[in-house]
């Protein structure tokens, strides 16, 4: 009942509405989880920014990681925990979509969508058959071919949303991702002046097949002129790809779940929409639209890129405070090969897709 009520012996109360009662319930249950998982990615974010070639992400699953190994997260924690991996991670992408401006898709250009396009496909379809071959499980997979394809830890966040992916899995695809993005940007700048690139060449070559967003940058400015600029431009059209990628992948997810139901003869019309088309998904175009529109003012692009990263930096916290050192033994070296037999191939394609298309 919500309102004024008789309280017997003390007059008229005020009732609280049954939902403040549900809110503030809740809040208690998962504040102390989460605050960890907050002060986790604080440390990390710091770290982060001392030794930007790892950067906060990968700093706050290790730490996490640790972190659980030391506090072993029970009923008290875990709730929270649970937010920070999940809900919280769903956000960082509809924020990250703000820094999105539709209109610079269509700057690019048709001269870089065909390197962009097939890039992705060999990372796809490399990653599926390669990691077939290799004996790498589908979860991991997955996630290192869509981090490697289009945007690194950022594609990997949103993917994990749709495909639940194991906590496991997903160490292994950062670690990887982490890898090869140190190892690009100590060699694609060498690299980029040895065979002469342009600076629009080099900047299509890093935006294309550099993994992070920050690794993206860092191999540009290291390279120098004005390849920076267009690798950003680059790298920014390569994320809006995480839309049709995360829409197949929430679709194929959705209809596995529905098959997998005992006696169940479901199909994809009998899936409730919201498991097929993901509202952060819709959250993520929304946000890029305003922007598109000029909606988010030029002045809050710095803080709200901030604002993402630290978001799936917490999310990541939460990942790594569940993890435990025996679930990510048994891979072996296997994802790690992978992932370099992708970075390799989607390296070696942008240069060939560059010299076919005439824009090397």
């Amino acid at each position: 009942m919500t309102g004024w009520v008789h309280g017997s012996g003390h007059g008229w109360a005020w009732s609280r509405p049954a939902w403040v009662e549900t809110g503030t319930r809740r809040g208690r249950r998962t504040a102390p989880g989460l605050a960890v998982a907050v002060a986790i990615a604080v440390v990390a974010t710091a770290l982060g920014r001392l030794v930007p070639v790892v950067g906060g992400p990968v700093f706050a699953i290790v730490l996490g990681a640790a972190a659980g190994v030391l506090l072993k997260p029970g009923e008290r924690l875990v709730p929270g925990i649970d937010v920070a991996a999940k809900p919280v991670l769903q956000l960082s992408i509809v924020v990250l979509g703000t820094g999105l401006s539709l209109q610079q898709v269509v700057q690019v250009g048709a001269g870089s969508l065909p390197v962009m396009l097939g890039t992705l496909a060999v990372a796809l379809v490399g990653g599926w058959l390669l990691g077939r071959a290799l004996g790498v499980g589908g979860g991991t997979r997955i996630l290192i071919s869509v981090g490697t394809g289009i945007c690194g830890a950022s594609a990997i966040a949103a993917t994990t949303a749709v495909i639940d992916a194991k906590r496991h899995e997903i160490a292994y695809a950062l670690g990887t991702i982490f890898v090869f993005n140190v190892i690009a940007v100590l060699t694609f700048p060498a690299l980029g002046h040895l065979m002469g690139l342009s600076d629009q060449a080099f900047g299509l070559w890093a935006g294309t097949a550099v993994n992070d967003t920050s690794s993206v940058v860092a191999s540009a400015v290291a390279y120098g002129g004005d390849a920076s600029g267009y690798a950003i431009v680059v790298k920014l059209t390569r994320t809006l790809l995480l839309v049709p990628i995360v829409l197949a992948l929430a679709v194929w997810t959705a209809k596995r779940a529905a098959r997998s139901e005992p006696g169940s003869e479901r199909g994809l019309r009998d899936v409730p929409w919201r498991r097929v088309v993901p509202l952060f998904l819709i959250g993520f175009l929304a946000a890029a639209t305003l922007d598109t529109l000029g909606l988010v003012p030029d002045a809050w692009h710095p803080a709200l890129s901030l604002l993402g990263t630290f978001l799936i930096t917490v999310a990541l916290a939460g990942v790594g405070l569940t993890l435990r050192p025996t679930e990510i033994r048994g891979a072996g070296p296997r994802p790690l090969l992978l992932g370099g037999l992708l970075w390799v191939a989607v390296a070696a394609t942008s240069l060939g897709l560059q010299a076919l298309t005439g824009t090397l």
